[in-house]
């Protein structure tokens, strides 16, 4: 079953024995509920990729951990060219999408604790990486949904983890002889309401031993008991919930905005042959740069180029629908958005073009440190222009616009085709602003800025990486100044 399909993926879904909460209320099936729906069909698109012959070179992968051909989903990247096609999925799967493939985490983080693990057997004698190629070769058997969770709390950001208050970190609370419980939140994570198990890594380099309780990495099964799924709520998942399955009204019709939760864990049991951190805080720090870099390529850099795609090819419709394709500024915006998205692509293409094997003999190839971090640092900047360029291109109907349930309205109908008619209908022109909206007035902007770390990260990795002493020497060469 290497390579499951649509229809069983859903089926391990069921019975629904996951404990989650929307806008007050338990979901108690996935596929009934409009917001969470689309999470279960994003997610199952990926399936149904794996499965087409169009898309088979992309979103297949040799694994030489069962030694046959698994979903690239689960895959782990051990080759430069394993990096390379793990970016083209990245925009690929973005580009028919229009969110989050919500398998993407699960894979970046599984990644970096392949590498992390393998470093802490060799130094530490300990048989962390043992555990987790055996969950690694479950996970591809199988072909599980996996997610990933990285990020705490946190609280007041102006205590130190030590001093912080106990529910700030996910944290574990008792060592048992056959495993560990833990306790804590993760938030903003992507996918786990619909996914068969999520992988935990730190959330941060960590100081001093005072802190090892929160060095953790675990996997769980979704529906593992203590586990509570908090969904956010949203303008556009209210929007969801009224239309129902009149979908099409809506700006992305079949997988919406990106859908995240916050997973509570109450005193959640652990099995050992789960763990594969706990308590090694010298290696948390290790854990979330192996993860960030490559989550910098593939969701920094990748991924927001497939939804720039999107964007792009919007706006282009919307000038023609509106008569301005050929004005000379509109021409000029289409430039400049796509010479910001070509550049975040390259940064990508470089990441894994240069990326290489961490540790040397673990078997795990990462993506370059220096490009991955730029990778996300052009892109956070460069989405929010290309949202205002074509924010520009839809102008202020994108934020003024009627439903358009309203062209279904006898009392109404007439006015909204006569006033919104253009170069093309009013039908026309309100579907493809809708989707623009999607964009350039939804949650991607400070999604993109946020996602795979705050901009200030990117700094700290580029400032922590530039070699300062190279630049100025070859300066000083140029110069002819000699120390």
């Amino acid at each position: 079953m290497a390579i499951r399909t649509r229809e069983e993926y859903i089926k391990s879904l069921l019975p629904y024995n996951k404990k989650v909460f929307t806008n007050g209320d338990r979901v108690t099936d996935p596929l009934d509920h409009p917001v969470t729906r689309s999470v279960v069909e994003a997610t199952a698109k990926m399936f149904d990729m794996a499965n087409d012959p169009e898309f088979k070179d992309i979103m297949v992968a040799y694994s030489p951990y069962i030694n046959e051909n698994v979903n690239r989903n689960v895959q782990i990247s051990r080759s430069r060219e394993d990096l390379e096609m793990r970016y083209k999925m990245a925009r690929l799967t973005s580009q028919y999408l229009g969110t989050c493939n919500y398998r993407c985490v699960g894979q970046d983080t599984t990644t970096a604790m392949a590498s992390v693990t393998w470093e802490m057997d060799r130094d530490l004698g300990t048989d962390y990486n043992t555990r987790l190629t055996r969950f690694i070769e479950k996970m591809q058997r199988e072909d599980l949904a996996c997610s990933g969770a990285v990020t705490d709390p946190k609280g007041d950001r102006g205590l130190s983890v030590a001093k912080s208050a106990p529910e700030d970190y996910l944290r574990v609370v008792e060592k048992k002889s056959d495993g560990i419980i833990v306790r804590g939140a993760k938030v903003h994570q992507s996918g786990a309401i619909a996914a068969n198990c999520t992988m935990v890594i730190p959330n941060q380099t960590l100081q001093s031993k005072d802190e090892a309780d929160i060095a953790l990495s675990f996997a769980f099964s979704g529906d593992t008991e203590g586990i509570t799924y908090i969904t956010q709520y949203t303008p556009f998942s209210a929007e969801r919930m009224e239309a129902k399955d009149d979908v099409y009204k809506l700006g992305n019709p079949l997988y919406g905005q990106r859908e995240t939760c916050i997973i509570v864990f109450d005193n959640v049991f652990i099995p050992w042959e789960n763990v594969f951190m706990c308590g090694e805080w010298e290696y948390a720090g290790k854990a979330v740069e192996r993860f960030g870099k490559t989550h910098r390529m593939n969701c920094g850099g990748a991924c927001k180029v497939g939804y720039q795609d999107i964007i792009i090819g919007a706006a282009m419709v919307l000038a023609e629908y509106l008569g301005v394709n050929n004005k000379n500024h509109v021409k000029d915006k289409f430039i400049d958005m796509v010479a910001m998205q070509q550049t975040s692509w390259c940064c990508a293409i470089a990441a894994a073009a240069y990326g290489f094997e961490e540790p040397l003999g673990s078997g795990i190839w990462m993506p370059d440190d220096m490009f991955g971090n730029v990778a996300k640092y052009n892109t956070a900047h460069n989405f929010w222009q290309t949202m205002k360029l074509a924010g520009d291109i839809a102008g202020g109907l994108a934020v003024t616009m009627p439903s358009e349930k309203e062209l279904d309205n006898p009392e109404t109908a007439e006015y909204i085709r006569k006033y919104y008619r253009a170069h093309a209908s009013a039908e026309k022109r309100m579907r493809m602003t809708k989707v623009l909206q999607n964009w350039v007035a939804g949650l991607h902007g400070v999604g993109t800025w946020q996602g795979a770390g705050s901009i200030e990260a990117q700094r700290l990795m580029i400032r922590r990486l530039m070699d300062s002493e190279e630049y100025k020497k070859l300066a000083k060469i140029m110069a002819g100044i000699t120390d």
